[in-house]
C-alpha cells in the first residue's frame, strides 16, 4: 500500500511543479506583451514627430522647384 501513496504523492507535487511554472509563463507573457505594447506606442509617438519633422522641409523642398 506504500507504493500507490508514493506515486500519488509523486504525481500531485509534479502536478503542482507544473501549476506553478505554467503561472510563471502566463507572468512573462503578461510582461512580455506589455513591453511590445509600448514599444508599437513608441514607435507610434516617433513615426509622428519624423512626420512633423519632415513637413517643413518637403514643402521647402517643394518652392525651390528641386525633386
Amino acid at each position: 500500500m506504500v507504493w500507490p501513496m508514493f506515486f500519488l504523492t509523486l504525481a500531485f507535487c509534479g502536478l503542482a511543479v507544473l501549476g506553478v511554472l505554467a503561472v510563471r509563463v502566463g507572468l512573462e507573457v503578461r510582461r512580455l506583451s506589455r513591453a511590445v505594447g509600448d514599444g508599437c506606442e513608441r514607435l507610434a509617438r516617433a513615426a509622428d514627430d519624423l512626420e512633423r519633422a519632415a513637413t517643413p522641409v518637403a514643402a521647402a523642398r517643394a518652392r525651390t522647384g528641386r525633386p
